[in-house]
């Protein structure tokens, strides 16, 4: 059942992160419960389509918060397996490591274990969804010119999360029965970044078998 992904009744409501909330009553929350409504349908390439009549930056924009949520919560679920000793590297898999730089604070990529990785990461997101600047919360504020190309780090950046989780954590989600509910955010969220060409293929490698098993089906 897809629409229990969003309500925090059945599922254990630690995240990783606090909560990112769009504020009722707004626009954005209005789109964010049309996505919920259509994704309740089960039909995910539909659910991912830019809605009539609707501004693409507000539609990239909701849903990017909402997957920052949707992974927050993920990934809080295992927390406790993503450890420094049992992930001393960030990695997805043998072939791929991932190196912190966020240009700003920290220039030269750093190597660091996969729990300080998704926390410098997971916090990068977070300041980029609270800068009124860039994700205007507002009716009638712009979005920035720069809008699509920021929210493509962030959504290439999350990216790298779900491939963790699926590289190194899939046991304890299986035990947790999180599997269901990991395949569908993930599927939810490939779809919605094939649809508006988010991320280069490149970026989805250490997942590319998952993603043509998990996206060939509804073709």
């Amino acid at each position: 059942n897809i629409s229990s992904l969003f309500g925090s009744g059945s599922r254990s409501s630690k995240t990783f992160k606090p909560k990112k909330n769009i504020p009722e009553g707004s626009h954005q929350y209005e789109l964010l419960k049309h996505a919920e409504a259509t994704l309740g349908s089960g039909n995910l390439r539909m659910a991912v389509m830019l809605p009539d009549g609707e501004d693409l930056n507000e539609w990239v924009a909701v849903n990017t918060v909402d997957f920052f949520n949707q992974i927050n919560m993920l990934y809080g679920t295992i927390t406790d397996f993503c450890t420094e000793e049992s992930c001393p590297v960030m990695s997805a898999g043998p072939k791929y490591e991932y190196h912190w730089a966020d240009g700003t604070n920290i220039k030269k990529p750093i190597k660091c274990s996969a729990p300080k990785y998704i926390d410098y990461l997971m916090t990068w997101v977070q300041d980029q969804l609270d800068d009124e600047t860039l994700f205007p919360s507002k009716i009638g504020v712009p979005f920035p010119k720069n809008f699509m190309s920021v929210a493509k780090t962030i959504l290439k950046r999350l990216f790298r999360v779900y491939a963790h989780i699926y590289h190194q954590h899939f046991d304890p989600v299986i035990q947790l029965q999180e599997e269901a509910h990991l395949n569908t955010s993930f599927k939810h969220f490939i779809f919605f970044v094939q649809e508006f060409n988010l991320i280069d293929r490149r970026e989805l490698a250490p997942l590319q078998e998952l993603i043509e098993k998990l996206t060939s089906k509804d073709r």
